[in-house]
This record gives structure tokens, sequence and C-alpha cells, in this order.
């Protein structure tokens, strides 16, 4: 199969289990065909205990076009980055997160903890949640049914990567900031960093590369932000010398990002 035929045969078999959305044609040329197979990504609900309820092969057939998708884009190797003038444990990279090799990639996620249902959003959780595939939706709504609540603020989940060159996924929740910055809304970005960290640690992963998180939509300034995420990631290094966590990598979109922490780290 082409890459075409490969996502309109997704395209169908989302359609099928969703037919409310069976009267989009399929598109003829490769983006447009997988900006459908995203948004229908994005849309689809979970399905229960399993999740199986699409074919078998199209997991099979998933599996083979975000792969290559990724391929095509440029994988790069986390822990080969250089390091930061301030201290060698850290790194600045400035790309898609989900073309990064890492022992974990940081997910900025909602409290629902289910990605995205925006189609074609352009925030992180929308990206991640895509170019995994439909099964990491399918496993964080298992682990969110057996908390039983919400995902409070500052705390985190970790996931497989699935078809990320990223060996895991860890979603974390930052705060929403609502008109002036509190103490309140700094501590908990500091405790998302903390958290991350932590369960990194207790799984053994020595890479670890962050989003900028509550940067976006939930309207943390991009400045105080960073200063926060370099104090909190550094001191927490520094108080656990014994930590498989070896390399930290701050991933930036935004050119203004990018300037921000080569400041911090660099400047």
């Amino acid at each position: 199969m082409t890459d075409l035929e490969q996502v309109q045969y997704l395209i169908k078999c989302l359609q099928a289990e969703m037919p409310e959305y069976a009267g989009y044609a399929l598109p003829d040329d490769f983006s447009r065909a997988f900006d459908l197979y995203r948004a229908l990504c994005n849309l689809r609900l979970p399905k229960g205990k399993t999740g199986h309820t699409l074919p078998d092969r199209f997991y099979i057939i998933q599996a083979q076009l975000l792969s290559k998708v990724t391929a095509k884009k440029g994988i790069t190797d986390a822990r080969k980055l250089p390091a930061s003038r301030l201290d060698p444990r850290l790194s600045l990279w400035q790309g898609d997160i989900t073309t990064l090799r890492a022992d974990a990639i940081v997910n900025a996620a909602n409290s629902q903890m289910l990605g995205c249902f925006v189609p074609l959003h352009s925030c992180v959780d929308n990206l991640i949640q895509t170019m995994a595939g439909v099964e990491m939706r399918e496993q964080l709504y298992r682990l969110m049914r057996a908390q039983g609540r919400e995902e409070a603020p500052g705390k985190a989940k970790i996931t497989p990567g699935y078809r990320l060159p990223a060996s895991f996924v860890i979603h974390t929740v930052g705060p929403r900031v609502a008109g002036s910055l509190t103490p309140k809304d700094e501590q908990v970005l500091a405790d998302c960093y903390e958290s991350v960290l932590q369960l990194a640690d207790d799984q053994q992963l020595s890479s670890v590369a962050f989003c900028c998180i509550s940067t976006g939509v939930f309207g943390f300034p991009p400045a105080a932000a960073a200063k926060i995420a370099v104090k909190t990631i550094k001191s927490w290094l520094d108080a656990h010398k014994g930590s498989s966590v070896l390399k930290v990598v701050f991933n930036v979109f935004k050119d203004s990002d990018r300037d921000l922490y080569q400041e911090l780290l660099n400047g």
C-alpha cells in the first residue's frame, strides 16, 4: 500500500466506527487525507476496557504510517544534544517534540487526561496524541477510570510512547492562570516539573524532554514559566544525586521561548 492508500484505509475504519463522519469524502492527496485522519482521531472517544473496537489491521497500518511520517520529519536523539553552559545535564532544543528520541517526553495535559478533542488544534497535547496513535487515549482512559477522579494540577501520569520515538510520555496538568500570576500558580507549575522528574526516576528513565508547560491556552506568562522550569529542575537534580535522570531537555517551538531559555541556560 502507498502512504495515501494507508491513510485512506485508516479513515475508512474510523468512519465505520463513527458513522456521523462518514459523509466526508476521501481526499486524493496525502496531506489533506492525513489532516482528516488526524481530525477523526482527535474526535474519537475512548472505547472502554480494551479500546479494540477497530480492526486489528488498523493498528498495524497506523503503526507503519505514523512511523514513516515521523521518520520523514527527521528524528533527533535527545541524549546527543549539546549541554548548556549553566549545567551539563541540561539542554535546549527547538523543534517538534514528537520527533525527539528520549526515554520520555512531557505532555502538557488537561485534568481529564484524555488528550485534546479539538480537531487539528495546534496544542502539544493534540500533536502528541496524534503521532502516538489511538492507543494512548485508550490507556489514559483506563488509568483515569481506575483513579476515579480528574488529575489534580501539579500531578503526572505515564504511558508508553506507542508510535513516538520516545519510549514513554509523561502527562502533567499545569496551572491555569486567570488574571495576575499568584504564588500558588508558581508552586503548582514547580510541582509539575518535580512530579515528572520523580516519576521518571521511579521508572529508571535517564533522558526527559519537557515542553513549555501551561504557557499556551493555560495562560502562564512564558518568561516566569521558563525561570521556574530551569530553577526547579536544576534544584531537583542537585537534591537527587543518585537519580536515574541524567539528561533534561527544554523543548521549545516558538522563537520567543527559545530566546528565553537561551538566556537562562547559555546567557
